[in-house]
């Protein structure tokens, strides 16, 4: 794309590494953190191809290194567009500008079961910061027809794309500055962490686990949704610039092509069995109580719109399976059942443990169920020793081409789809059918140009 001049000089920025060449409801108990099982889970399902979701890190400060200046508005805070009126001027707006659009979205992960965007940001050269509240819209179409064909600037695409799209908004063209940083083999690809490397200021992120549905937005919250497209064209230039020096410019516009078509991870099966501390549940019969209790919670955090775990936590659910109460005076007597938000439904959970409990023999949970794709790999070495030999010279060539070519290896090529090929490789070990293999699992040209004759030499051993 043309690059444009932009509408302010960037102060001087430290100097980067050169790229290679070639609010909570009243009537809500507080969210409570998510718990991560420390130990194996023998019911979970096994590894499947990775989600493209990226969590943004937070930047880490670095010692003894200088303060930057922190990132500020160049103009005055705009107001909340949430009328027709208001919203009408914004589409006019967008659709005078020049250039590509700085896009954002904010949504109220930990404190709402949608995933629906609760602040939509966009910054355009020539239209400035624009801040549209969707939840008076029944979408936001028009304003998608305000973009057009633009070119979109998004940071981790993958976060902000589905709940765009269910608004009505959809790219033709996009830019992924956080991809393209991972392109460039930064050791840290965070937004504050690329306006520091690029543009020599420092970005606040303290209010991103904010609860976005909060009417009125306090204004600290806006200006901290209004700096995260303040400068997204400048760094875009500047990332695009480096791609090309690095030869990765056309790398990038394959990703960013690829990315146009998602709209979210694939749906998981049997997502009870996710439940942490399911390495405690023994027997199909507390399975199904878990199952059941897991079900439950999820229809009344939908029928509510707020976290499954602010209904029911998962260490509540995993006591009623071991306990298996049969009656409301034993379920109200169990530990994690005290508080009031445990017992605001307590009928329902009787009535999930009653059903758990009457189910006959063969409508229990497998203990553990096989996924479509191969068993888990720390399983090859005893049970399939030849894909184990396979996977392991397969993962040694990725590593030493992802080292030859400044990549992650985890983009250079889906640690998935090389588990897959490993697993079971094509009849025909040619690179042409290993990369035909690779493409039919989402590989984009330029990876399948660069693996398929190595990983095919790797296979034949």
């Amino acid at each position: 794309m043309t690059s444009f001049e932009p509408e302010f000089i960037v102060p001087q920025a430290p100097q980067r590494p050169a790229p290679s060449a070639p609010t909570q409801r009243q009537d809500d108990p507080p969210p409570e953190p998510e718990v991560v099982a420390t130990e194996p889970d023998v019911t979970t399902e096994p590894d499947g191809p990775e989600s493209p979701v990226v969590v943004e890190e937070a930047a880490a400060p670095v010692a003894d290194a200088p303060s930057l200046p922190p990132l500020l508005l160049r103009e005055e805070l705009p107001p909340v567009v949430d009328t027709d009126e208001a919203y009408a001027r914004t589409c006019a707006a967008i659709a005078s500008g020049r250039g590509p659009v700085a896009i954002d979205a904010e949504r109220a992960s930990g404190y709402r079961y949608s995933q629906r965007a609760y602040l939509v940001q966009l910054r355009r050269v020539g239209s400035g910061t624009h801040l549209v509240d969707p939840v008076p819209f029944d979408d936001l179409r028009a304003l998608d027809d305000a973009i057009g064909d633009e070119e979109w600037i998004l940071h981790a695409a993958t976060q902000d794309l589905p709940c765009l799209t269910e608004a009505g908004m959809r790219p033709r063209a996009l830019f992924d500055t956080e991809l393209a940083g991972r392109l460039l083999n930064l050791p840290r690809v965070g937004l504050a962490t690329l306006v520091e490397l690029y543009l020599g200021h420092s970005l606040a992120k303290e209010h991103s686990a904010a609860d976005w549905s909060t009417r009125p937005l306090p204004e600290p919250w806006l200006v901290y949704a209004a700096l995260d497209v303040e400068v997204l064209v400048e760094l875009r230039d500047l990332l695009e610039a480096d791609l090309e020096k690095a030869g990765k410019l056309d790398w990038a516009h394959q990703e960013f092509e690829a990315l146009l078509s998602f709209t979210g991870p694939p749906p998981k099966t049997d997502r009870w069995r996710r439940t942490s501390g399911m390495h405690r549940i023994r027997g199909r019969r507390n399975l199904a109580l878990v199952r059941e209790l897991w079900e439950t919670r999820d229809e009344i955090a939908e029928r509510r719109d707020t976290t499954p775990g602010r209904v029911l936590t998962d260490a509540a659910i995993v006591e009623m399976a071991t306990v298996a109460p049969t009656d409301a005076d034993q379920l109200k007597g169990l530990r994690t059942m005290r508080g009031r938000g445990a017992r605001r439904h307590l009928n329902e959970w009787q009535r999930a443990i009653d059903t758990a409990l009457a189910l006959p023999e063969e409508d229990l949970p497998r203990s553990s169920v096989r996924g479509d794709g191969p068993p888990p790999p720390r399983a090859w070495a005893e049970k399939h020793p030849d894909a184990a030999d396979r996977l392991g010279r397969c993962r040694e060539v990725v590593v030493a081409l992802a080292e030859q070519h400044d990549l992650p290896a985890e983009n250079l090529i889906s640690p998935g789809a090389v588990r897959e090929l490993a697993w079971e490789p094509p009849a025909d070990l040619s690179a042409e059918s290993v990369g035909a293999v690779l493409a039919s699992k989402g590989a984009r040209p330029w990876q399948v140009e660069l693996v398929s004759a190595p990983l095919s030499t790797a296979l034949r051993a």
